[in-house]
């Protein structure tokens, strides 16, 4: 039985702004008050999915939250109809009304830390919706994740979807953009990597926040029966958060058995790598592509957005594919790494440079859009068939983007209770062509 690896791409919402709320976000900081167009957003993710269905690879659609989100408002006292609590909340507190319009749930690699079902002690594949408790405009996401990832892997008989971990700075967990999987082959058991910025209990100083705690990844190897001798939890490099590297994606990625990081991605190197050889024992050789910062300095890497980047198993091509942002092709240092890098033996073959402007902008790349998903072919047919991208789901998409989306969006415009309107609009349709039922969102419960 054939088994895959599938992207699930977070659509852009219709509410993407430049907020810069990220704190240790380089690029969202940078472009904080900017005018963003969520129409040219969401026509930049779709293209990206399109193309890598398009390469034979499976690719799923993840659909964005509920934003302006005004159950919160209402928990924190404003009345009335959605006009009338959004009029008085952007006079009494427009900074909040800022979090709560954040289209943050396009970057599904913080959507979930994901376990495939060769990995788990029940063979089932495990899902546990990041409470993203570090931030307040994506500490709402975690429960609308979990309805979503129950409407696309509903079949319990291959899926376990939790709750997200207690709401709690303990816990604090930013999904899949901490984790990475090696393996020899998708199907096969593989070595689980969690990666962690802090100690809960520790006296924590750095220059930004570190996001993710090792309480939180070891609840989550426990509560997806991982086999301790496969599961390797270490530390992300100080260095590497205090220069803006706020997930561990920012400075590594890898797929099958190739670890591709820069040199300061781990705060323990040689250990990192002894973990994961050790983990990896008797199952395959790992092969680590390490890129010094002799020849892309961290600040480059973080920049570029180089390791943010989708590293994939391309069809009927013998070595993997990089897919890059346009933005590492642009910058010196990482387009004439990423030159020598092919024109070698490693296992790496092809760089190929996507536009994905609008997100790279508030600080994501093509890997922060998407969730990897191992499926085997039986828990490939249990998926939501209406999430999984083809020709047909391509134009719908396209046409709803052109439809409802605007085509800027500026900061004072988030104060518009059009926008509700507007947005709510664009959710509504998009539930009937995903296929998501009709008391999906919120605001469709009445």
């Amino acid at each position: 039985m054939r088994t895959i690896e599938a992207n699930f791409d977070g659509l852009v919402g219709p509410t993407h702004n430049y907020g810069g709320l990220a704190d240790g976000n380089v690029a969202s900081a940078k472009n904080k008050g900017l005018i963003s167009s969520p129409r040219a957003g969401v026509l930049e993710g779709l293209a990206k999915m399109k193309r890598l269905a398009d390469a034979g690879l499976v690719q799923g659609v993840l659909p964005p939250h509920e934003r302006p989100f005004l159950p919160r408002l209402r928990e924190l006292g404003f009345s009335g109809s959605d006009k009338a609590i959004w009029d008085a909340a952007w006079a009494a507190d427009p900074v909040l009304c800022r979090n709560l319009t954040s289209a943050s749930p396009m970057w599904a690699a913080n959507a979930a830390m994901v376990s495939p079902s060769a990995d788990t002690a029940d063979g089932r594949v495990h899902f546990t919706p990041a409470n993203l408790h570090s931030t307040l405009h994506r500490s709402i996401e975690g429960p609308q994740t979990e309805t979503a990832l129950k409407a696309i892997f509903a079949d319990d008989t291959h899926f376990a979807v939790h709750a997200p971990l207690p709401d709690q700075v303990a816990f604090s967990d930013e999904g899949a953009a901490n984790h990475v999987r090696l393996c020899a082959e998708h199907g096969e058991e593989g070595v689980e990597i969690l990666v962690f910025g802090r100690d809960a209990y520790e006296d924590y100083r750095g220059v930004f926040p570190a996001r993710q705690t090792r309480q939180s990844c070891e609840a989550i190897a426990r509560r997806h029966g991982l086999n301790p001798k496969r599961t390797v939890i270490v530390r992300q490099s100080q260095r590497a958060i205090d220069a803006g590297a706020f997930h561990n994606d920012v400075v590594c990625v890898g797929n099958g058995p190739v670890l591709f990081f820069h040199e300061f991605a781990f705060e323990d190197k040689a250990g990192t790598l002894a973990a994961i050889k050790a983990a990896a024992e008797d199952l395959f050789e790992p092969i680590f592509v390490e890129v010094p910062d002799s020849e892309v300095p961290l600040g480059d890497a973080i920049t570029s957005y180089l390791f943010n980047s989708q590293l994939l198993s391309w069809p009927d091509y013998d070595r993997m594919v990089l897919i890059a942002p346009k933005e590492t092709e642009e910058c010196t240092s990482t387009r004439e790494y990423c030159e020598r890098l092919v024109a070698g033996n490693g296992p790496i073959g092809d760089v190929q440079y996507a536009e994905v402007r609008q997100s790279m902008r508030n600080g994501g790349g093509p890997a922060c859009l998407r969730l990897r998903v191992v499926l085997s072919e039986e828990e490939r047919a249990g998926v939501n068939p209406k999430c999984l991208m083809s020709e047909t789901l391509y134009q719908e998409l396209t046409a709803w983007g052109e439809k409802w989306y605007r085509d800027e969006l500026g900061p004072n415009d988030l104060g518009d209770p059009a926008l509700i309107v507007e947005a709510q609009g664009a959710l509504d349709a998009l539930t009937a062509i995903l296929g998501l039922g009709r008391g999906f969102y919120p605001f469709q419960r009445g």
